[in-house]
């Protein structure tokens, strides 16, 4: 049987100093984006077939991870999104790209990317109020609509994250 490893104690002071630090580095550029997309696609498809069936529904939102990155890397670059937007979207894909977060993939495998998939989901839920939905569309390269793709993320955050560490989002994106 598999143990998860302990995932160290991150405060709120160096879960915000980690996303401001990285959103403060500058921009990414589209070659590293794709880079990273593509990394993180090959890792979590690699890790989803070979554990098969015991991740259960895990799988289907691991496989959310790198089509929500890519997604807040194209909404960032499009001039549609309004400024404010950009910088939690911004957030969004330095949380992604942080190496130490509140559960790192260092440690956690692909199954550490699943908190950077919930923040990703909450920052696009609070972005979609001023973004018409065709845009998210768009850029979208998922296979089922992106809004119904958001809605089951943020109806099972509790399930696949803990109740404490979407209590630091919420207190971030207010």
């Amino acid at each position: 049987m598999d143990e998860t490893p302990e995932v160290p104690e991150v405060t709120d002071d160096d879960f915000e100093r980690s996303v401001s630090d990285i959103a403060d580095s500058g921009p990414i550029s589209e070659g590293r984006a794709q880079r990273f997309y593509d990394r993180v696609r090959g890792s979590i498809s690699t890790y989803v077939d070979r554990k098969g069936g015991a991740l259960g529904k895990t799988a289907e939102f691991l496989l959310l991870v790198p089509d929500v990155f890519i997604l807040l890397w194209r909404l960032s670059t499009d001039s549609r999104v309004e400024g404010k937007n950009k910088v939690l979207l911004v957030s969004a894909i330095a949380y992604y790209i942080f190496p130490l977060d509140i559960m790192p993939e260092a440690l956690l495998g692909p199954i550490g990317y699943l908190d950077d998939l919930v923040f990703g989901v909450y920052v696009l839920n609070r972005i979609v109020k001023d973004t018409d939905a065709s845009v998210l569309r768009e850029h979208w390269s998922g296979s089922s609509d992106v809004l119904e793709s958001i809605q089951k993320v943020l109806n099972a955050a509790d399930s696949l994250v803990g109740t404490e560490f979407l209590g630091r989002i919420k207190k971030m994106l207010k």
